[in-house]
């Protein structure tokens, strides 16, 4: 808002001092625009130097040296143009990155606030804060799904492309999952309720949006580097112009064309475009960090489970070794999983034999390894071969049960590749990534099948979370940055230690989600292609803007030299080189390529 002040205190003084010119009164028109240009510019002088303070290279040291230097000449209307543009140019730096934010800013306008609770006959409006897990919740035709959960009645066709850029609303029905901040058709929904309001999707995605806001993008502070010799030439050149010509007004001519807004407005713009670009793609990006890097990515790493393959496992066979039947074993394994948030317990809880879940107690995750439980009074142990003290004789995902210290069975799994999985690894290695890698917990034979199958390079096979770590810190100099992308608990350490971490956020964990650098909204991977593509795009954007404005000061400055841009005119033409660096930078909000989509509204191309 001070920016804007700042803007109509100049717009002021100049329709003043233009009625003073034509009452034919050019002294005090001049009086005016002196006092206030020196009273703006040591306010701007004084802001710079609290930059400095900063660690940071104040820019706008060329516009106020731009200024002060026409006052002192004498040409009060220039200075007052030079003056437009800076405060001018802070205005729209306001408007183009509000603008550029509109995509993101819209998810924190349109946050559930209500919902309406079931008791037995009875509905009551209550606010969302106060729904628990469990709760039984009506959501009415076109109202926003209030928190996520599980629909136990009606079916409609709700609109999910807020959160995943879905473009096609998508059938819900019994036993189907729901997010918070979709929009429901034109059937009312029964819903049982998974997460409270502040662990649903809707809530995490407004925490992602306001870290993305709140995140500085490093290429902004690369603009720095330009920033110091950039400043360093102006002043050589329009010191030599003074002193071979002898005249102050060419000092005055060349530094009015020397725009400091290449470099104050240009990458700032094109990042935040871009990362407006991605939201409206189903992919949540943190920081203009975040885009830097990933467009320089060598290598990229996946999880398999929810990743590579769908991660929706269905039940293959449950294998009883002991006097309990199948059916038994099945309901204790799915009863003791209940509370975890894993893929395979996801999958044994919606079991198509499992009628009914039984009360667990003392329920104790051990990550990567599996899950203990009181159930019926007897200790059930789910998980891997080894946590359940079972010899591991099959070479297909499973999980093994242990019942009081007895191993009574094992319950294999089927799970089948993405089927955007192969075209997504052959797109990233024609886009030029060098490495595909995956890492997983899995078995080395189920691991080096899916690798296979989705086209990828390298396999680590059996890796604890800690192992994964180990993997990505192994990396070469030369193979990164390196991108990481995974959807589990399981992944949350690895996608903090990567380079750059994507978390398959559609039907991830939190923690997942929270510890990345990106988001993919929408079950695709591949948007992770996707992401590249824009990324490298707007990385193109933001140095072109930069170097083409800092072009064009150059040669305006060398033509100023020699006495051919009038100082009038070159306070001018630095609006248009604002106009132009700040037009062209936000060009990433589109992309410098047109890219090919599908029907449902994803990339399909690679840069041209």
């Amino acid at each position: 808002m001070r920016n804007y002040r700042r803007l109509f205190a100049v717009l002021g003084v100049s329709a003043v001092a233009m009625v003073l010119g034509v009452l034919k009164q050019p002294l005090m028109a001049q009086i005016l625009i002196t006092v206030m240009g020196s009273l703006i510019a040591l306010v701007m002088l004084w802001d710079m130097i609290q930059t400095l303070r900063s660690g940071k290279f104040g820019i706008d040291l060329l516009a106020i040296t731009a200024v002060i230097a026409t006052l002192a000449v004498g040409q009060y209307w220039a200075s007052m143009i030079v003056l437009l543009m800076l405060t001018g140019g802070d205005a729209l730096e306001d408007y183009a990155a509000n603008k550029a934010k509109r995509e993101l800013k819209s998810l924190l306008d349109n946050a559930p606030t209500q919902a309406h609770r079931q008791h037995g006959a009875e509905i009551e409006d209550v606010s969302v804060d106060d729904v628990q897990v469990g709760d039984v919740l009506i959501v009415r035709p076109k109202e926003l799904v209030p928190v996520d959960g599980t629909v136990i009645d009606g079916e409609s066709m709700v609109d999910e492309s807020s959160l995943t850029g879905e473009s096609k609303p998508i059938e819900k029905g019994p036993h189907i999952q729901v997010m918070s901040g979709t929009v429901n058709g034109d059937s009312a929904l029964t819903m049982r309720v998974d997460q409270i309001a502040a662990d649903s999707q809707y809530q995490g995605i407004i925490r992602l949006v306001q870290q993305s806001e709140a995140r500085p993008a490093h290429f902004v502070r690369m603009a720095d580097r330009y920033a110091v010799p950039f400043t360093l030439v102006a002043y050589i050149i329009a010191g030599l112009a003074w002193w071979l010509t002898g005249d102050p007004v060419r000092f005055a001519q060349v530094l009015v064309v020397a725009s400091p807004c290449p470099l104050i407005l240009a990458a700032p713009i094109a990042l935040v475009s871009g990362m407006s670009r991605t939201s409206r793609h189903g992919i949540i990006v943190k920081s203009g960090t975040t885009l830097e890097k990933l467009a320089n990515a060598k290598t990229f790493a996946f999880d398999k489970t929810g990743t590579v393959t769908s991660g929706i496992l269905s039940v293959a066979k449950v294998v009883p070794v002991g006097k309990m039947d199948a059916k038994a074993l099945l309901q204790l394994a799915a009863s003791a999983e209940q509370q975890s948030g894993h893929i395979l317990a996801r999958s044994l809880v919606k079991a198509e034999h499992v009628d009914q879940l039984l009360p667990a107690s003392a329920v104790e995750e051990a990550t990567s390894f599996g899950v203990q439980a009181t159930i019926n009074n007897q200790v059930v142990k789910v998980g891997k071969a080894s946590y359940a003290d079972a010899a591991a004789d099959v070479d297909t995902t499973a999980v093994y049960v242990n019942v009081d210290g007895t191993y009574m069975g094992y319950i294999t799994f089927t799970d089948r590749i993405r089927p955007e999985a192969a075209e997504t690894m052959t797109r990233l290695h024609d886009l030029g990534v060098e490495r595909l890698m995956m890492i997983s917990g899995d078995q080395e034979a189920i691991a080096e099948k899916v690798a296979a199958e989705a086209g990828i390079d390298t396999v680590f096979a059996e890796k604890l979370p800690a192992e994964k770590i180990a993997v990505l810190d192994s990396i070469d100099a030369q193979n990164r940055p390196v991108v990481m992308v995974g959807d589990g608990v399981n992944d949350a350490p690895s996608l903090t230690v990567a380079d750059v971490g994507i978390a398959m956020g559609a039907h991830g964990a939190t923690a997942a989600s929270e510890s990345a650098d990106a988001v993919v909204l929408k079950d695709d991977l591949g948007k992770v292609a996707d992401a590249l593509i824009i990324s490298r795009d707007t990385m193109v954007i933001a140095r072109e803007a930069v170097l083409i404005g800092i072009a064009i000061c150059l040669i305006l400055m060398v033509i100023a030299a020699f006495g051919f841009i009038p100082t009038i005119i070159g306070a001018l033409l630095q609006e248009v080189i604002d106009t132009v660096t700040i037009l062209y930078a936000l060009r990433a909000r589109t992309g410098r390529h047109k890219l090919a989509a599908s029907t449902d509204g994803d990339l399909r191309t690679t840069e041209g």
